[in-house]
């Protein structure tokens, strides 16, 4: 079992771009597809899926574009953010909220009332 407890802010940044290259080519292995393929599949050259792969750093568009031939893009979501609601906010949306339900006869009987 490998260790998956890597502190990233330690890494050199040469480090971390050969980390993402050796992970994106044990993904690439792992469905069996060659560089080539996957290249192809990811509107790029070859060069680039090499280059990647030996620790070299590629344009951020490449990467994506790597990433979503391997569908391995959800690996993004840690980029995410979520809008917050303030506190005030959030109390001022409970209290709108429907408390009860109105009987529909009620309704029926006030509507055909000639009052």
């Amino acid at each position: 079992m490998e260790n998956t407890n890597t502190n990233w802010s330690i890494k050199s940044d040469q480090s971390i771009v050969e980390s993402i290259g050796v992970y994106l080519k044990q993904r690439r292995l792992d469905i069996n597809k060659t560089q080539a393929q996957l290249a192809q599949e990811a509107g790029l050259n070859r060069w680039t899926v090499t280059q990647i792969e030996k620790g070299e750093a590629i344009s951020l568009v490449s990467l994506i574009q790597i990433m979503r031939a391997l569908d391995i893009l959800h690996l993004w979501d840690t980029f995410s953010s979520k809008e917050k609601i303030s506190p005030l906010i959030l109390a001022k949306l409970a209290k709108k909220k429907k408390q009860r339900a109105r009987s529909p006869i009620n309704k029926q009987l006030q509507s055909d009332s000639s009052w």
